[in-house]
């Protein structure tokens, strides 16, 4: 029912999650720092379960890749993991309604959401739900990379301070930008900031100047003091 796995890109009509898993440690070759992590990834297909989990694994993390909803509480449960890859398409299971009991057991706990099936109004309903980010297939290894090493970041697993808030603030800034419907040239042509410099600040690889996120923010009718806080500081 899946394709089957490429080193490259995961392709857009599996049943099962999207993943990019990593190839061998550490060749990433996009910058981005592999701080290890224990991860419990939820998904229904056997055969990516063991790709991905091997992949990760490859990667230095600590993968938990189980095939049921009540597996994977149990286990979160046993013992709580940095972070959850979370497929949101899984025939009978909703991931929707596993985000839900996550939520209601483990308030802060950091999830990822993949699906083969994005859409804006998925994508808002699980930001609603605090997910860290979500990933549409098909994506590359290399953007699963970078953001589980901006996950280490924002929620301050291992990571630097600086490193922190630069995802922290790029993904506040994202969401915020999302929940409106705006596209990274909608926020450009109100805010006056150039796309590139958007999309730099999203991804996390630079921070705005005090200008640009003040500018950003109103265009966002947000307050960049909360960003700062979710950030920790």
């Amino acid at each position: 029912m899946s394709e089957s796995p490429s080193d490259q890109t995961w392709p857009a009509g599996s049943s099962s999650s999207a993943g990019g898993g990593g190839g061998a440690g550490g060749g990433s070759g996009g910058g981005d720092e592999i701080v290890p992590l224990d991860i419990a990834m939820l998904d229904d297909d056997a055969d990516f379960r063991q790709y991905l989990g091997g992949q990760l694994q490859t990667d230095g993390h600590d993968v938990r890749a189980l095939g049921t909803a009540e597996e994977l509480l149990a286990s979160i449960e046993a013992r709580l993991p940095d972070l959850v890859l979370l497929d949101m398409n899984m025939g009978r299971v909703s991931g929707a309604d596993v985000l839900v009991e996550i939520r209601k057991r483990w308030p802060r706990l950091g999830v990822i959401v993949i699906t083969g099936y994005p859409s804006m109004d998925s994508m808002r309903a699980t930001f609603k739900q605090d997910v860290y980010d979500y990933l549409a297939k098909p994506f590359r290894t290399e953007e699963l990379r970078r953001v589980l090493s901006q996950a280490a970041a924002s929620l301050n697993l291992g990571a630097k301070p600086e490193a922190k808030l630069r995802a922290e603030l790029g993904r506040q800034i994202r969401i915020a930008r999302t929940q409106r419907g705006w596209t990274l040239k909608d926020l450009s042509d109100v805010s006056g900031v150039s796309v590139s410099q958007i999309s730099s600040v999203e991804r996390g690889a630079h921070l705005p100047s005090l200008e640009s996120l003040l500018t950003i923010a109103t265009a966002l009718e947000a307050r960049p003091s909360a960003w700062l806080e979710g950030a920790g500081f």
